[in-house]
Formats: structure tokens, sequence, C-alpha cells
């Protein structure tokens, strides 16, 4: 087969979407090599993350516009990379972030896949601007409905895009995420050691980890550490928004300076690491499309406690903890027991060691691949 990505984000973004188009590109390539990968993008730029890609991923081939194209490249991802699937014979198309072009039906002999992660500015519409939230509405539904099949990172997602969008649930795969290989091994000591000095990591800390914004919910964290033994630190580990304020004002109003640590621009040849140091892993976002942070926590072999009301039970499993998310006396008492417990702490960690072997890579590999073949299979028929 020759398969096509929309690789925009596996080229610019260094997070998120990012994250997920590089790993489901690495990790077909190397399950499936018989395959021919094309990546399509507006530009083709050296990075860090997607120098990597390429270089463990030699053989793939990297498309952008050419003449005219050049000057509406933004143009070009909508329309014009219709052209280049039925130029470049490609047999399968997966548009990795939510969208699709536009005019995709008039690669009549090419099979398209859209992954939705998540329709998170449906829920919170109060933290998108209105022109953002018609056009993700727009652009989300349209390739949903010009898919030949879709893919959900979870059940919760899939759920709201036949509540949303009204689409056939048979059209819809549920195919879960992983995480970066570097999380499912111990890190070094010697990264260890560099972390706790460059980040100075207090000798005991529970960790949450994601871009500290309202949704994320960090504040229900560290208004928990009021109850907290005071030799027990709260590492927050993201990227600060206008929201990081709240929790500078809570910190100072309890006189939280001491305990409680924002970390942002962490190197991420370490966050193995500082993972693998932490004593908890807390996760009490108010909504996740998944929640890829508590797979990497569960690799790394440390209890998590999440928040209840979207899919984060599903990125858990079942004997992971959950505590509403404006629950702070709830937060409190999960964090107590897993710390005085250490039969129920060792529990978890076994079981979350268990469970989170559903998410390997080959497993996904060969769930996206049946995908594909069954794609055209149909078209045969």
């Amino acid at each position: 087969m020759r398969i096509g990505f929309d690789a925009k984000r596996a080229v610019q973004n260094f997070t998120g979407l990012g994250n997920y188009s590089r790993y489901l590109i690495e990790i077909l390539y190397r399950f499936y090599p018989e395959n021919e990968y094309i990546l399509y993008a507006p530009r083709i730029r050296s990075n860090p993350p997607f120098n990597r890609l390429r270089s463990v991923c030699p053989k793939l081939l990297c498309i952008s516009p050419k003449g005219i194209w050049r000057k509406c490249r933004s143009v070009w991802r909508s329309i014009g990379i219709t052209y280049n699937l039925k130029k470049d014979y490609v047999t399968i198309y997966h548009g990795l972030s939510n969208e699709l072009p536009l005019n995709i039906r008039k690669a009549s002999h090419t099979k398209s896949i859209v992954t939705i992660h998540d329709l998170i500015f449906l829920h919170y519409p109060q933290c998108y601007p209105f022109i953002d939230r018609l056009i993700y509405t727009y652009k989300f539904r349209k390739a949903c409905q010009d898919a030949d099949a879709i893919i959900a990172i979870s059940q919760c997602t899939q759920r709201d895009i036949i509540h949303y969008f009204g689409i056939d649930a048979r059209k819809i795969r549920v195919i879960y995420q992983g995480c970066d290989e570097s999380f499912t091994h111990p890190a070094e000591e010697r990264l260890k050691k560099e972390a706790k000095a460059k980040y100075h990591l207090p000798a005991r800390y529970i960790l949450c980890v994601g871009s500290i914004e309202e949704r994320k919910n960090a504040l229900l964290a560290v208004k928990a550490m009021t109850g907290v033994p005071k030799d027990v630190h709260l590492v927050l580990v993201g990227k600060r928004t206008s929201y990081t304020s709240q929790i500078d004002s809570f910190i100072a109003a309890h006189q939280l300076e001491q305990r409680v640590h924002l970390l942002h621009n962490v190197t991420f040849q370490y966050l193995p690491a500082i993972y693998q140091q932490a004593e908890i892993f807390v996760y009490p976002s108010r909504f996740e499309g998944f929640g890829i942070p508590i797979i990497e926590a569960l690799h790394s072999g440390i209890p998590v406690i999440a928040a209840t009301g979207s899919c984060l039970e599903e990125a858990g499993g079942p004997d992971s903890m959950y505590v509403h998310p404006d629950d702070i006396e709830g937060m409190k008492k999960a964090i107590h027991l897993l710390l005085n417990n250490p039969e129920k702490r060792k529990y978890t960690i076994e079981q979350g060691l268990k469970y989170v072997t559903r998410f390997s890579e080959k497993r996904q590999a060969d769930e996206l691949m049946n995908l594909y073949h069954s794609l055209l299979e149909k078209e045969q028929i």
C-alpha cells in the first residue's frame, strides 16, 4: 500500500497532536515496513522531534507544495493535497489531526480515514473564541462525514462524535494511543540525578503533568496539598497560561511556596526520570480526549489518581483511583491512602503495569493496519 498522512502536526507541533502523529507514523513504519509512507506537509522544517522521526524512518517520503501552491500553503492543505493523492496513487490517506482535505471525495481511488481526538471545544465553548468554534465544528463534522472511516482515541470521543455530529457508530473505530517508548523502561540513574539537580526536585513529591490551564484543573491538586504531610511536595510540569495566576495566588495565600513547584520548558529526555522519581501521579483534568500522561505514569510504575467525568478511567483502568474534579477532600483522602498504605500502593502499581500493556505499540499498529485493509476489502467486494 501507499499510505499518505496529513503531516502538518508531525512536522511543526512538539506536543499533543504532533506527538500522536509522529508516534503513529513511526510504529506503522517499524511494524509494517513493506508499505510506502508519504508525509504531506505545508512546510518541511528541521527540528529535533521531526528529525528524530526521519532518522528512525529513513525511507519516509515528504511532500510539500510546489509552484503556485507555495504561495498559499494553507489552501494547498485544504484542497491541493487531493490532487497529489491522485497523482501519487495513494491507497489510504489518514488525517491525523481531526481534518481531511475539504475535497477529499475527489480522490476517488484513495480511501480516507480521520482521527478525531476530542470535541472539547463543544463541551467547554467558553474556553474557545467564537470564530474558532465555528471553524472547528465545520472542519471536524465535514471530515467525519467525508471519511470512509473514523478513528476515535477513546470511547468517550466516540460517544461525542455520535452525539454532536450524528455519525453512524459503525463508521467509528476506537483505537487507543500509546506513549513514547522512553516511558516503558527504567530511566538511567544518570538522567535521574541530572533531572533532580536541574529542576531542583524534592526528595518526595506528587507529580502532575499537563498545560497549566483551567480545563486541566491543576488547582485541585494544589488545594489538596493543605492536607498532605509537609515533607511531600507537588511538582507541576506544563506550559503556563493565564490560569496559572490563580494557582500562584492560592500558593501565596496558604504559604505553599516551598512545597509547590511549577516547571515549564522541561526537556523531554528528562521527563521519564521525573515521572519515575515521583510517589504519586495526579491528573485532575475536567475533560480529556484520552489522557496520555496517565499512560506515561502507569508505565513509570507510579500509582495514579485521576478525575471522573470524561475518559480518564479508560486510560487508568479499574485499579487507579478517581475523584470528582471539585472534590478537594476526596483528593486528600486518595493521596493519604496511597502514601500511608504500602499494600494498596503496591497493588495499584502492579495492576497498572498489567493494564497498560493494552496500549502496546504492536497492538495499535496491528489495529491500524487491520482498519486500512478492511477499507480496501470493502472496495473489492
